[in-house]
């Protein structure tokens, strides 16, 4: 006798709605996302830019061209110049270091690559002081060379490097452990020197690690200003960030001045950020 065929188990009826809730769940952590982002970075950039143009665009020109605000631009794009490149290199080697480097000791230097983010900048200002200023355990031997650190520009470029310093370096060492050593150690067996490997092989693999660290790099540099009020002595024209800047023309009850260089800070910062997705556009391209 041929067994009869059993006829299949109806599928479970599904309850109408049943989907609701967590379509419900997903569009209101979508909509309390696009709401928190509007509070905290929208609405108070919009301000910004209401607030700048509300005496027209000619206060804006001359609020922008004003003597003191040129210095204090050309000094802050001088920083960023100095700071980004040096803390990019140095990002580069130490990730390469903690990566791919068999030496005791480097769950200190990981440790130390943090410090920046646990110190406030207020104290890093402090630290620079005693050790470069005339008082402090350099500063005397160099100003008998005729080298002033604290209260010029090179105390400042010091205090921009060592606030944004760990930047590059945190967005580099993750990638170097996601892409692994294999191809560097193909190259070596096919008789690649080190440099050869790092230019060919290892750079091109982590570039847009190496790129999200200098936009952080830079925003940060951009924006120093705790460390930079210590040790810039807030000199108009001479060591005044544009930060600095900002802050006395609040003091100073010259609104379209603060809120004209907040704009110009806020425009060289997002300048960064679309060039390094057209960058990448481009690439996917």
């Amino acid at each position: 006798m041929s067994a009869e065929p059993t006829a299949a188990a109806p599928a479970p009826a599904r309850r109408p709605g049943g989907d609701a809730g967590p379509r419900l769940t997903r569009w209101a952590l979508r909509y309390t996302a696009l709401a928190y982002l509007a509070l905290l970075l929208i609405l108070p950039l919009g301000a910004i830019l209401a607030h700048t143009f509300q005496d027209g665009v000619g206060a804006v020109i001359d609020a922008i061209t004003a003597p003191d605000a040129q210095a204090a631009l050309r000094l802050t794009l001088l920083t960023v110049v100095i700071a980004v490149p040096l803390n990019t290199v140095f990002g580069i080697a130490c990730a390469h270091l903690m990566v791919r480097g068999r030496m005791p000791g480097k769950s200190l230097i990981n440790g130390l690559i943090d410090v920046p983010f646990a110190v406030s900048p207020i104290v890093v200002g402090l630290a620079l002081i005693l050790v470069y200023g005339t008082g402090g355990w350099f500063g005397a031997d160099l100003a008998a060379i005729g080298i002033q650190v604290i209260f010029s520009t090179p105390g400042i470029v010091m205090a921009v490097i060592f606030v944004s310093m760990p930047f590059a370096a945190r967005e580099v060492i993750p990638v170097l452990q996601e892409i692994g050593d294999d191809q560097e150690k193909a190259a070596a067996t096919l008789g690649a020197s080190g440099w050869y490997t790092f230019w060919r092989i290892t750079l091109p693999a982590i570039r847009w690690g190496v790129s999200y660290g200098v936009v952080l790099t830079t925003a940060r540099a951009l924006g120093e200003f705790g460390a930079v009020t210590v040790v810039s002595g807030r000199i108009s024209g001479e060591t005044e960030t544009l930060p600095l800047y900002v802050q006395k023309q609040f003091e100073t009850f010259n609104s379209v001045g603060a809120y004209s260089a907040s704009l110009v800070l806020a425009l060289i910062a997002l300048a960064t950020l679309l060039a390094l997705n057209l960058m990448r556009r481009k690439e996917s391209r």
